[in-house]
């Protein structure tokens, strides 16, 4: 496949990595690689500069998981990559700036692309924040109390003065994405992260916790604010899942919160690209915001 000014060559097409059965659609490679061929105009402005964690899937979702931080010396060297600290040394990312490195990737069974919070030249300050709604039970289920807990946390958030985007994960629940400035580390964005997620639980402590134990959660939804770490990732914007019938993590509006068909796994290969079309994140500023003002309102709001 010729990408811009490479060309990647996609290896055995016809491979099983979904397998159908149980009402779910069978994909093969070469379907992962027309899907993220068709949404890369939609998905790389999303992982531009970010360092990346892929998910391998070498024979299938079924078969054995690769979760790989460093990148081959095989690698082409026109795919980016940097390298960061982590504790005893480094380690060399890949970052997915083009077409022709989100197909090579996808040839090489990354079925999910996992991305930092920060950009590269400023690792250490995220621009993203990322509040992960997590049900007690299965997504089907109890996907109208991440409906519900969603609504209160844009309301929250609505009250700090802090724009929010919301996104399915694909897997289970929801996750919303406040776009920051860039000028706060890790340490500053996580604690904040945690004090609006305690005064949610706060307000609602029968239906929402912060519980990192799932014994201690009960029946109650989970606000995993944990994601806001040096060296920790969260699935990419329309990155597929390594679930059956492939999954897509898509954002959406606001709006179609109230829609009665949506849960976590709304949207699949076959349909995730027309979502994209529609731009759901296009109200959201491009530009972040800092924390400062909010922080100031979030302490007023904190119970003593």
């Amino acid at each position: 496949m010729r990408a811009g000014r490479h060309t990647v060559q996609v290896h055995r097409q016809d491979k099983v990595l979904f397998p159908g059965g149980g009402g779910a659609q069978e994909y093969t490679k070469g379907d992962l690689v027309d899907y993220y061929r068709s949404v890369a105009p939609f998905m790389l402005p999303h992982l531009r500069g970010r360092p990346l964690m892929l998910e391998r899937h070498p024979d299938g979702v079924d078969g054995p998981r690769f979760m790989q931080k460093n990148t081959p010396d095989n690698y082409p060297e026109w795919i980016t990559r940097v390298e960061v600290a982590k504790e005893g040394g480094t380690v060399c990312h890949p970052v997915c700036d083009d077409t022709a490195t989100l197909l090579y990737l996808a040839d090489q069974a990354a079925v999910t692309l996992h991305r930092w919070l920060s950009r590269v030249g400023s690792v250490e300050r995220p621009d993203r924040l990322v509040l992960d709604l997590d049900p007690a039970g299965d997504a089907g289920d109890d996907f109208a109390a991440v409906r519900e807990a969603a609504r209160l946390l844009r309301e929250l958030l609505d009250e700090l003065k802090l724009p929010s985007a919301l996104m399915t994960t694909g897997s289970r629940g929801l996750h919303v994405v406040v776009p920051l400035d860039g000028h706060h580390d890790f340490d500053e964005v996580r604690a904040f992260a945690r004090d609006i997620a305690d005064t949610l639980v706060a307000g609602h402590p029968d239906r929402l916790t912060t519980a990192a134990r799932k014994k201690d959660r009960g029946d109650r939804l989970y606000l995993d604010t944990g994601r806001n770490a040096y060296a920790q990732t969260a699935v990419a914007p329309y990155t597929v899942r390594a679930k059956p019938g492939a999954p897509v993590a898509t954002p959406l509006a606001w709006a179609q919160l109230d829609d009665p068909g949506l849960d976590a796994r709304r949207w699949t290969i076959a349909d995730a690209v027309d979502q994209a079309r529609t731009d759901p994140w296009g109200d959201v500023p491009t530009k972040g915001r800092s924390l400062g003002p909010a922080r100031r309102r979030l302490d007023a709001l904190m119970p003593s």
